[in-house]
């Protein structure tokens, strides 16, 4: 099986009867996909697979063979003095998440609602972020942190090691 999770290349065995989100955590150690109700009820375990939000812990791996796979690990610039992504510096200026467990998920449907519409409206927002619950009820804070994504507050960081002119 040929997967590529946040653009590196991975050849896996078959693994019958195992879901995205194992193969993730258990398999290439990316933990912050979370499993929380192994029911697709709450989206903490949401991802992208080719371009499309998806519950990982209902999707089969062997349903992803040649499919490309985005997870929260994947939003930050990557390498040991990893930028974080506008949004993620969004969610952490605007308080947007309070324990975090449903972050993840959280962070990768907004990625995926910016990537298909960047300037949505609160109704949009409201829409593209309902499959995913957050027991700490922050959703006016996830609202604001999208929105000022999309209205351009939050720029991409330079790169680790840049200096600004002044």
């Amino acid at each position: 099986m040929r997967l590529t999770v946040n653009g590196r290349h991975h050849d896996l065995p078959p693994s019958p009867a195992v879901t995205l989100l194992e193969l993730l955590r258990d398999r290439l150690s990316l933990t912050g996909t979370k499993l929380v109700c192994d029911r697709g009820e709450c989206g903490a375990c949401t991802v992208q697979l080719d371009g499309e939000i998806v519950y990982s812990c209902l999707t089969l791996a062997e349903a992803c063979d040649g499919s490309s796979v985005l997870t929260v690990e994947g939003l930050s610039s990557g390498g040991a003095d990893s930028a974080l992504s506008p949004l993620q510096r969004a969610f952490i200026a605007k308080d947007a998440a309070q324990c975090g467990f449903c972050t993840p998920g959280q962070l990768i449907a907004a990625h995926t609602l910016l990537a298909n519409n960047p300037a949505p409206t609160d109704e949009e927002i409201r829409a593209g972020m309902s499959g995913n619950l957050c027991r700490c009820g922050t959703y006016p804070n996830i609202l604001a942190a999208i929105r000022a994504v999309a209205e351009g507050e939050f720029e991409a960081a330079p790169a680790a090691g840049a200096t600004r002119a002044s």
